[in-house]
C-alpha cells in the first residue's frame, strides 16, 4: 500500500492535467460560440449549436479509442509488459487514423443530409453547412489528437497533455479572433481555426512519443481484433457519456422547436456551451484517475484503489457544488458572454432557464465517476448502465414525461429528474462494487495478448 501522501501527490499530478485539458476541449466550442454570436449573429450561434453534435459524436470516438486503450495500455504497463503496451498503442492509433479517412470522406458526401438530420432550420442551414463541412476536413486530427492526450497520461506525462491543449486553445482563440472577427470569414472561419488548432495538438504530442523519452514508443504491430474489440469494449461506457451529449442535444433541440419554438434554441445554445464546461470538469476528474486506477488494480493493489476513489468522490463534491454556485450567482454575467442584454427577452428567458438548469449540476458529477471508475478496473457491463442510463435512455423518458407533465418549463427541468434516478443507480453499483474490492481477493485482470 502507497503512503497516503505519495498516493494524493500521484492523484493530483493526473487529476489537474486531465480536468485543464477537459476545459481547454469545452473551451474551443465557447469560444467558437462566443465569437460567431458577436461576429456574426444569433442564428449563427443556434447553427454552431446544432452543429454540436457531429462534433461531440467524433470526440466520443476518440474516447472509445483513448479509454480503451488507456486502460489495456496501463494494465500491461503495471505488469511491466511494455512490449505489449507498445503494441497495443500503436495498433489502435492506425486504427483511428483509417476510421477517421473513413468518416471525412463520408461525411463530405453527405453533408447536405448530415446538416438537415441536425436539424438545421431555413435560417440556420447554411451556416451548419460551412460550420460542419469546414470542421469534416479536419476529422482525423479530431480523433487522433484526443487519443495522444490521454496515452500520453499513461505514459507518465501528464504535464504534456495540459500543455498540448493550452498551445491547442490559444491557437484556437487567435485564430478565431483573426477569421470571425477581423477578416469576416463567420462561421467557417471559426471552423478552420478549431481544425487548424486540433493540427497544432496532434503534432505536439506525435512528436513526444517519435522522441521515444517515455516507456509508450510506436513499434512494429500484428492486427490483433481480439485486442480492438477489447478496448472498444472498455472504452463503450465513456464513449456513450459523450455521445449522449449529442443524442441529448438533438433530442432537446426537436422538442424545443416543436414546443417553445425556434428562438429559444438560442437559450438551449448557452445551456449546452455552460452544461458541457460542467460535464466536462466532471469527467476531467473520472478520467483523471482511470490510469491510477486501471495501473494498481493490474497490480491487484485494491486498497490503493479505493483510496483513489475516495479521493475522486470528494473532489467531485467539491467542483458541483463550486460549478453550481458560480452558475446560479453568475447567470447575468454567463448568458452576457454568448447574448447582447439589449435582446432583452431573449437574454432574460436564457437567464431563467439557465438558472432552472443549475442544480443537475450537484448530481451529475457522481454519476459520471461512477461510470468511469467502472471502466478503470475493467467493469463495462455496470459502467454501461450509468452511462446509458443517463446519457440516452433516463433522460430521453424524463423529457417526453416532463413535456406531457409541464409543458416548455419540463424541458428544462428534465436533466434534473434524470440525473437524480440515475444517481440512485449509481450509489447502489459503485457501493456493490466498494464491498467486493473489500471483501474478494480477486486475481489480477488478464489481458489476453
Amino acid at each position: 500500500m502507497e503512503n497516503t501522501t505519495c498516493l494524493k501527490e500521484q492523484f493530483k499530478k493526473y487529476v489537474i492535467p486531465s480536468v485543464a485539458a477537459m476545459w481547454v476541449f469545452s473551451l474551443y466550442s465557447m469560444v467558437d460560440g462566443i465569437f460567431v454570436s458577436k461576429g456574426v449573429g444569433s442564428d449563427a450561434l443556434a447553427a454552431v449549436n446544432i452543429s454540436t453534435p457531429y462534433i461531440n459524436m467524433l470526440f466520443a470516438i476518440s474516447i472509445l479509442f483513448a479509454t480503451g486503450a488507456s486502460t489495456v495500455v496501463a494494465m500491461k504497463l503495471g505488469s511491466s509488459d511494455n512490449k505489449k503496451a507498445n503494441e497495443y498503442f500503436t495498433l489502435n492509433l492506425v486504427v483511428i487514423v483509417v476510421l477517421g479517412a473513413i468518416i471525412m470522406f463520408i461525411s463530405l458526401i453527405n453533408l447536405e443530409k448530415i446538416a438537415v438530420f441536425l436539424g438545421a432550420t431555413s435560417s440556420t442551414k447554411v451556416y451548419v453547412k460551412d460550420y460542419v463541412g469546414t470542421i469534416m476536413i479536419f476529422v482525423i486530427f479530431y480523433l487522433g489528437s484526443y487519443y495522444l492526450e490521454v496515452l500520453i497520461k499513461s505514459d507518465g506525462y501528464p504535464h504534456l497533455s495540459t500543455i498540448g491543449v493550452v498551445i491547442s486553445a490559444i491557437t484556437n482563440i487567435v485564430l478565431d479572433y483573426i477569421f470571425v472577427i477581423e477578416l469576416g470569414y463567420g462561421v467557417k472561419g471559426a471552423a478552420f481555426a478549431t481544425g487548424i488548432a486540433r493540427i497544432f495538438s496532434f503534432s505536439f504530442f506525435f512528436v513526444h512519443f517519435l522522441k521515444r523519452k517515455g516507456k509508450l514508443k510506436f513499434t512494429k504491430f500484428n492486427f490483433d481484433l481480439n485486442v480492438i474489440k477489447k478496448v472498444i469494449f472498455i472504452g463503450i461506457p465513456d464513449s456513450t457519456t459523450e455521445l449522449s451529449v449529442a443524442v441529448v442535444i438533438l433530442i432537446f433541440n426537436q422538442s424545443i422547436l416543436r414546443v417553445i419554438g425556434e428562438n429559444a434554441l438560442v437559450s438551449y445554445s448557452v445551456v449546452c456551451y455552460i452544461n458541457t464546461l460542467v460535464l466536462t470538469t466532471m469527467m476531467g476528474i473520472s478520467q483523471g484517475i482511470q490510469p491510477i486506477c486501471s495501473y494498481y488494480y493490474g497490480k491487484n493493489d485494491k486498497e490503493v484503489v479505493l483510496s483513489i476513489l475516495k479521493m475522486g468522490l470528494k473532489t467531485i463534491k467539491i467542483a458541483s457544488i463550486v460549478a453550481f454556485l458560480i452558475v446560479f450567482i453568475f447567470t447575468n454575467q454567463l448568458v452576457l458572454l454568448f447574448i447582447n442584454s439589449t435582446n432583452k427577452e431573449i437574454f432574460s428567458y436564457t437567464v431563467t432557464v439557465l438558472r432552472i438548469f443549475s442544480p443537475a449540476f450537484l448530481i451529475m458529477g457522481y454519476n459520471v465517476i461512477t461510470s468511469g471508475f467502472c471502466v478503470s478496473i475493467d467493469k463495462p457491463v455496470q459502467a454501461g448502465i450509468v452511462s446509458l442510463g443517463r446519457g440516452m435512455v433516463v433522460i430521453t423518458i424524463t423529457l417526453m414525461v416532463m413535456i406531457i407533465l409541464f409543458g416548455g418549463i419540463g424541458i428544462w427541468l428534465s436533466t434534473l429528474v434524470s440525473e437524480l434516478i440515475m444517481f440512485i443507480i449509481s450509489r447502489k453499483i459503485l457501493n456493490n462494487i466498494k464491498d467486493s474490492l473489500d471483501y474478494v481477493d480477486e486475481e489480477p485482470v488478464k489481458i489476453h495478448s
